[in-house]
C-alpha cells in the first residue's frame, strides 16, 4: 500500500504518486478517478504510458467511486476526527500507524469479518487474552498469550 501527504498537490506531484504506487509491470488495467484538476497535464500522460485506463466518474459524483468515499470516511471517522495533526511529519506517522493496524487487526465486514492480512483463529488453549494498543492507544487489537 503506498500513501503521501503534501500541502500542494499538483498534477506532478500525483504522477509520480502513481509511479511510486505501482511499479510499470504491475500497475491496474483501470484507474477510476474523479475530475480534480490534480489529474492533469503530467499525471494523463504518465498513468497512459504504464497502459492504464483511466475511468473518470461524472462530475460531483463521489458515490460513483464508493471504495475510496469508504476509505476516506474510515480514516476520517477512525482517526483523523481524533488527533490533532501539528505538522506533516505528525500526519505521515498518524497515517501509517493506522494503516499498519487497519490492514492487520481491523475487522471488514466484507472480508467476513476478517482483516486484509488474514490471520489464524486463536484458540483458547492457546492461552490469556492481551490487549495491545495501536494507533498510539487510539484502538487496540487483542490476541492470546502464552502464560
Amino acid at each position: 500500500m503506498h500513501f503521501n501527504v503534501t500541502e500542494h498537490p499538483s498534477a506532478r506531484w500525483a504522477a509520480q504518486q502513481i509511479v511510486e504506487a505501482f511499479s510499470w509491470d504491475e500497475a491496474p488495467r483501470y484507474l477510476l478517478r474523479d475530475r480534480d484538476g490534480v489529474y492533469g497535464t503530467d499525471f494523463r500522460p504518465r498513468v497512459r504510458k504504464m497502459a492504464v485506463k483511466e475511468v473518470l466518474i461524472a462530475p460531483r459524483s463521489p458515490w460513483q467511486n464508493p471504495f475510496a468515499e469508504r476509505v476516506i470516511a474510515s480514516i476520517r471517522r477512525e482517526c483523523r476526527d481524533h488527533v490533532i495533526v501539528l505538522n506533516e511529519r505528525h500526519l505521515r506517522k498518524v497515517l501509517k500507524t493506522y494503516f499498519g493496524y487497519y490492514h492487520r487487526w481491523r475487522t471488514h465486514l466484507s472480508l467476513d469479518m476478517d482483516c486484509q492480512e488474514s490471520r489464524e483463529v486463536q484458540h483458547p488453549e492457546s492461552g490469556r487474552i492481551a490487549e495491545f494498543p495501536e494507533v498510539n492507544g487510539l484502538h487496540q487489537h487483542y490476541e492470546r498469550t502464552a502464560a
